[in-house]
């Protein structure tokens, strides 16, 4: 099968692959059958390999796909995917396509086992977060024959179309304007980067923005789980416990960049006249904070809802349209905790 047929994979193409016959193939998919483990195994690398997904509804439809739209993301907790939901449901509401979703919890493996469920289906589309995934699941996309729109993130290679934001461009326009403000001893408290590839990518345009101006990041300190709000809070202390000189700290995310500002606030700092801070995401439930959070906007719901636009126009078209790259452009919003000069 060539780099450039985009056409489904087959039964045939995975007994070519392995060398058995295909009733043997069959048999191994179904986990039926007096099968040799050396066999089996053989089939089930050969299935990995080409990204061969069973087809659950075969022979069942003409079409071969059902009118709906995997959403694969890694979070429903996390306050930037029901924007993005929202929008991709508006992009759709008058297409006959339904959105339908799978949830990974930031995990490598568990995106593998819902994008093979997703796809067991024939859906008409995938819309899934992020453009890292483990090679199987990128040989599942590109095998799949559909629609495929990686979404959040253009700083990539994506396997069909992308929409999304530049985050390391983000975080170069973050530093431009905190040390256009006059601030020169900076922090970043974030998310663990091995799992927040996009948090990743916002603190290395941040920092490479910094030493192009000669200045370099003071302190940092990374979490995992819990409250965001109250781990905020404890690493902002724990930051400036350890660096006193700190003017300045750029969260990762608008919650933990919220307990760190209810944080100072109670400490009795001049913000942001002594102290500025900014998190990225421009949370509307943040807006009734004592002080508005600088932030960014990630453009999440636009981000949604062009994604699903992709997907609706290649349906209707056949899928006969080439990928598409959209990049938005999200805009500072300076509120009250970043002064502006």
């Amino acid at each position: 099968m060539s780099a450039n047929d985009n056409r489904p994979l087959t039964l045939r193409d995975v007994s070519e692959a392995s060398g058995v016959s295909e009733m043997t193939v069959s048999r191994v998919l179904r986990n039926r059958g007096d099968v040799s483990d050396a066999t089996r195994q053989r089939v089930l690398e050969a299935a990995k390999d080409l990204g061969y997904v069973p087809n659950k509804i075969a022979g069942a439809l003409a079409s071969q796909r059902v009118n709906l739209v995997a959403v694969i993301i890694p979070s429903l907790s996390n306050m930037v995917f029901p924007e993005v939901m929202t929008g991709i449901s508006e992009a759709l509401e008058e297409t006959g396509l339904q959105p339908v979703v799978g949830v990974t919890g930031y995990s490598p493996e568990k995106e593998e086992k819902v994008l093979y469920e997703m796809l067991s289906w024939r859906p008409s589309g995938v819309i899934i977060a992020g453009l890292e995934h483990s090679d199987a699941s990128r040989a599942m996309l590109r095998a799949s024959g559909i629609p495929v729109v990686e979404i959040m993130d253009v700083d990539g290679t994506p396997v069909d179309s992308v929409v999304g934001i530049s985050h390391r461009r983000a975080g170069q326009q973050m530093a431009q304007a905190i040390l256009k403000d006059g601030y020169e001893h900076i922090a970043f408290l974030g998310t663990k980067m091995a799992q927040d590839h996009r948090a990743r990518k916002r603190f290395e345009g941040f920092t490479e923005a910094l030493a192009k101006a000669g200045v370099e990041i003071e302190d940092r300190e990374f979490y995992s789980g819990g409250s965001a709000l109250v781990k905020g809070r404890e690493m902002t202390k724990e930051v400036l416990d350890r660096s006193p000189d700190l003017d300045f700290i750029y969260y990762s995310n608008d919650l933990i960049g919220a307990g760190g500002l209810l944080y100072l606030l109670e400490q009795g700092v001049r913000i942001p006249a002594d102290f500025g801070l900014a998190g990225f995401n421009g949370l509307n439930l943040l807006k009734g904070l004592p002080r508005e959070l600088a932030s960014m906007d990630a453009c999440r719901h636009e981000i949604g809802f062009k994604a699903a636009e992709i997907i609706a126009r290649r349906v209707e078209a056949g899928d006969t349209g080439q990928p598409e790259r959209v990049v938005l452009e999200p805009k500072i919003s300076y509120g009250d905790t970043l002064r502006r000069r």
